[in-house]
């Protein structure tokens, strides 16, 4: 079998199981930042998978993206408890600070903006999570520092 392509290796670790493209697209995911289409077409190519399938797949988990993201998600949670301590401000303070909107990537692939319904943190509210970071009792003039902070780790 050729395996040149560059998830096949992932696909392989999964021994090209159909009941597996969830955990095939997690790696992929993992390895890339999204899921690209030439990867979604390969998994269908090599599980027998039809297409529309893993579209609706990739699609319908809030944790794939079929756009690549920034090295760095910050994500804005704007449950309950973090939107009433003011969320929305925290929201505005990262716009302004990345030049972008929620649910955009900076130009240089570093940000990826993202508002999340809740992280299972309201004791820390507001709170915002950076990669595998959990950080509460976040203000809106602490986004300059955050971003700074995680410029230098991406």
């Amino acid at each position: 079998m050729q395996t040149n392509y560059p998830v096949d290796s992932i696909i392989d670790r999964w021994n090209a199981d159909p009941d597996f493209v969830i955990e095939m697209f997690q790696d992929i995911q993992d390895k890339f930042r999204f899921i690209p289409q030439e990867a979604l077409n390969r998994v269908a190519e090599r599980t027998g998978k039809p297409r529309g399938v893993l579209f609706h797949i990739a699609t319908f988990y809030k944790a794939f993206s079929l756009e690549e993201k920034g090295r760095q998600e910050i994500q804005i949670c704007m449950g309950t408890a973090c939107y009433v301590k003011g969320a929305p401000n925290i929201l505005a303070a990262f716009e302004r600070e990345l030049k972008i909107k929620s649910g955009e990537t900076t130009a240089d692939r570093m940000f990826t903006l993202s508002e999340v319904r809740c992280v299972g943190a309201c004791g820390l509210a507001p709170v915002v999570v950076v990669g595998d970071d959990v950080i509460g009792g976040v203000t809106p003039s602490m986004a300059t520092e955050i971003v700074k902070k995680y410029s230098k780790e991406g």
